[in-house]
């Protein structure tokens, strides 16, 4: 595969892109903020369950981001990387990472079944429902037989709020809606679970409390902070990842969904 163009100006746009400065929390937050290492850990839980380390996979980060997760999927193959922000590939550039596109996850600029594996974390929730179908069937079209697709939601819409408004969520879901749209569009499902479920009941109190006295916040719930409570919380949600991987977790506020298209 050469180079990647840009490919942004082109086609429908999905989804809005969220501000710069919340790129550039993101961009210095995501290698040592407590969520991100904890989903980092249930990634490679759920992911080592169904493919080995090592192999020359083709792998698509659509939605990539600041690009953190590029830089731990290339434990598992070679990985390309797509957002529509110029601030997001701005950033992975910064990281040194050189495959990187602008490009809508709902028009994707690649050939049929270009792809061994395919992530997208919390970016179809952005999209508008008709607009989250061309990107899943466009996921579909590039994904190899055989191939997987794991996707990263936020969960129940009752949780919908400010930081979602911020980060340009259109809504939230419950697990069994994602693994219906998956199924409907021809995947074979081989994992869903909820993920963050042990900080469940603090976040959504807190959720609650801020819908009914909404905080005057201009910037989502991701920060750079440290420290033991920064610690502590990352052990929490790493402690998950083996449940979420093997047996699943009735709740949480995140939805993770590993599907394959079948062979044939």
């Amino acid at each position: 595969m050469g180079p990647l163009r840009d490919h942004a100006h082109q086609g429908t746009v999905c989804r809005k892109p969220v501000n710069h400065e919340e790129y550039e929390m993101m961009y210095r937050a995501e290698d040592h903020h407590w969520w991100y290492t904890g989903m980092r850990s249930i990634t490679k839980a759920v992911l080592d369950r169904y493919v080995r380390r090592g192999q020359p996979l083709s792998i698509l980060d659509a939605g990539c981001g600041t690009g953190s997760t590029m830089n731990y999927l290339k434990d598992y193959g070679e990985v390309t990387g797509v957002d529509m922000a110029p601030e997001a590939v701005s950033f992975c550039r910064e990281r040194g990472l050189k495959r990187i596109g602008r490009a809508s996850i709902c028009e994707l600029p690649f050939a049929d079944a270009s792809f061994d594996l395919i992530t997208s974390f919390d970016v179809v929730c952005q999209c508008e429902p008709d607009l989250a179908n061309d990107a899943l069937a466009g996921f579909w079209r590039v994904l190899r037989p055989g191939g997987l697709l794991l996707l990263r939601m936020p969960a129940y819409q009752w949780l919908f709020g400010r930081h979602d408004e911020l980060v340009h969520n259109l809504r939230r879901y419950t697990r069994g809606e994602v693994a219906r749209q998956l199924r409907e569009h021809g995947f074979a499902i081989e994992r869903t679970s909820y993920a963050n479920c042990l900080l469940f009941p603090i976040a959504a109190a807190k959720r609650l409390k801020d819908r009914m006295l909404p905080p005057k916040q201009e910037c989502s719930d991701v920060s750079v902070t440290g420290g033991w409570a920064n610690s502590l919380l990352a052990t929490l949600l790493r402690a998950e990842a083996p449940l979420v991987s093997r047996v699943g977790l009735p709740f949480g506020l995140t939805i993770v969904a590993l599907a394959r298209k079948p062979v044939g």
